[in-house]
């Protein structure tokens, strides 16, 4: 350094500083361009199922730009105002339609009707937004999740002998705000109610959980163990992030399996069903429900004729719906689950788990 001269050095530092604020200039260039989107997508939450980051977020975004319109994606942590602050950073932002996964009616239906009131129609994504105004609901068969999932009680109670022998049949719903989880319910109960009208199964606790908390779910199954003295011979589960609580409760109390049901197609749920803790998961391919949406949008932003299945109720409404058919795996059929290419065999075939595939 001692043969630069001090002119070298000054204009060495003002190159830098041009490079410097040449960055900084591209940065805000980048992140103003980012920041809107022809579709924002609101999801709600991280915890309750991976689903929404692992699986949802990823298709809708390819989903999204094969159909070549830019997107804004978000997620929610579980908070309703948070959401709703989301909704308006879209609309400041230029957004021409929203998607939307409710985390609690009255929010989401304010949303879908703020942004009506801007011109910007909403989709209905995968919940029912009760009292909203969104132009279609896309989604899978929820009433059918759950018929599946009270098959699976019955399939498991048959499997294990006790069928016959007046099993107790707890069942642990998902969050009340969620108008899925009362679909959910409504199916397993279908299957379940007549069975305890009969005699045949006695019915156990029953009890929604709060946001669809894993934690929590696992705290009210230890109370339901509690107060029937461990005797709970099966559990309907609504998805597999609670039934990975409920199985997790039964090995603390130093239980045999039971049948469990779940929902979501995980890794943890295909780990709980190859080794014997769970019965089976309802498969809800999301790429299926990612192409649907993203294809609902862009005829929303084009003004051309959406591509339903039907309708639903939405209160005294009828809102149109493109509804897409679930998939009960068991045990049995599991792998169906990697040969579709929707997780990899390596995502659950590892550690402990590597004996049973």
């Amino acid at each position: 350094m001692k043969n630069v001269s001090k002119r070298s050095v000054a204009l060495l530092v003002i190159a830098l500083a041009a490079v410097g604020v040449t960055a900084v200039a591209a940065t805000a260039g980048v992140s103003k361009k980012a920041a809107g989107g022809d579709v924002c997508v609101l999801f709600p939450d991280p915890a309750t199922s991976i689903r929404w980051v692992h699986y949802d977020a990823p298709a809708m975004k390819s989903e999204l730009q094969k159909a070549g319109v830019t997107s804004q994606i978000y997620n929610a942590n579980n908070d309703a105002q948070k959401q709703k602050a989301q909704a308006d950073q879209c609309m400041a932002s230029g957004a021409k339609v929203i998607v939307e996964v409710a985390i609690d009616a009255g929010s989401a239906a304010a949303i879908e009707k703020a942004a009506l009131a801007k011109g910007i129609p909403s989709i209905d994504y995968d919940r029912q937004t009760k009292g909203g105004v969104a132009k279609i609901y896309v989604s899978f068969d929820g009433h059918q999740v759950g018929v599946l999932q009270g098959q699976g009680v019955v399939n498991g109670l048959k499997a294990n002998g006790k069928y016959s022998q007046h099993p107790v049949v707890a069942e642990v719903n998902g969050g009340s705000t969620d108008a899925n989880s009362f679909l959910f319910k409504g199916g397993y109960d279908s299957v379940l109610k007549p069975l305890y009208a009969k005699g045949t199964f006695k019915k156990g606790p029953d009890q929604f959980v709060p946001q669809w908390n894993n934690q929590t779910a696992g705290t009210i199954f230890d109370q339901m163990l509690v107060k029937t003295a461990n005797k709970i011979d099966a559990v309907a589960v609504a998805n597999d992030g609670m039934a990975g609580a409920v199985i997790a409760s039964l090995k603390k109390h130093n239980l045999k399996p039971i049948p469990v049901t779940g929902q979501d197609a995980t890794p943890q749920g295909f780990q709980n069903i190859i080794s014997g803790w769970q019965t089976m998961t309802v498969w809800k391919d999301t790429r299926k429900l990612a192409k649907a949406a993203a294809k609902a949008a862009v005829q929303l932003i084009k003004g051309q004729k959406l591509t339903t299945t039907g309708s639903v109720a939405n209160g005294s409404k009828k809102e149109p719906a493109y509804i897409i058919p679930p998939v009960a795996l068991y045990k049995s059929n599991w792998r169906q689950i990697y040969t579709s290419g929707f997780l990899k065999k390596s995502d659950i075939c590892i550690g402990e788990f590597k004996k049973f595939c």
